[in-house]
């Protein structure tokens, strides 16, 4: 099946974690950063591949909503900012209530900067400890 023109490739469900034992190992193990609109949660995996990603959004970010729009634009973000994450890592993003008014205001753009924000200080803090 061929992608229409001007749509974007949707991504595989591979690329997403989708288990809470999953979701569980991260959080639990995993090393975190936070800005005021996202925590960000990383763990490396024992298999290679790219990364995956998991989103959390509760329910003071806003109602059913508001909710999905942000975790649209927080895959959206995730999948241009990917390629800055080294393979064979479980990434879960926590949207803070302050990411509801910042998709409102600067939309998609304001998500990426702020994970690419989050994403650039996990290299160097990884760099940083000789990984």
């Amino acid at each position: 099946m061929s992608a229409r023109p001007g749509v974007t490739a949707r991504r595989s469900k591979r690329g997403r974690l989708s288990r809470s034992a999953e979701f569980d190992r991260v959080f639990r193990q995993g090393r975190s950063l936070a800005n005021r609109v996202l925590v960000l949660y990383a763990f490396p995996r024992s298999e290679e591949g790219e990364p995956r990603l998991g989103v959390s959004v509760s329910r003071r970010v806003g109602g059913a909503v508001e909710r999905n729009h942000v975790k649209r634009l927080l895959r959206e973000a995730f999948q241009q900012e990917s390629a800055a994450l080294p393979a064979g890592i479980d990434v879960v993003v926590v949207a803070r209530p302050e990411a509801r008014a910042v998709a409102e205001r600067d939309g998609l753009e304001g998500i990426r900067s702020a994970l690419a924000e989050l994403i650039a200080r996990a290299r160097e803090r990884a760099e940083g400890s000789g990984r």
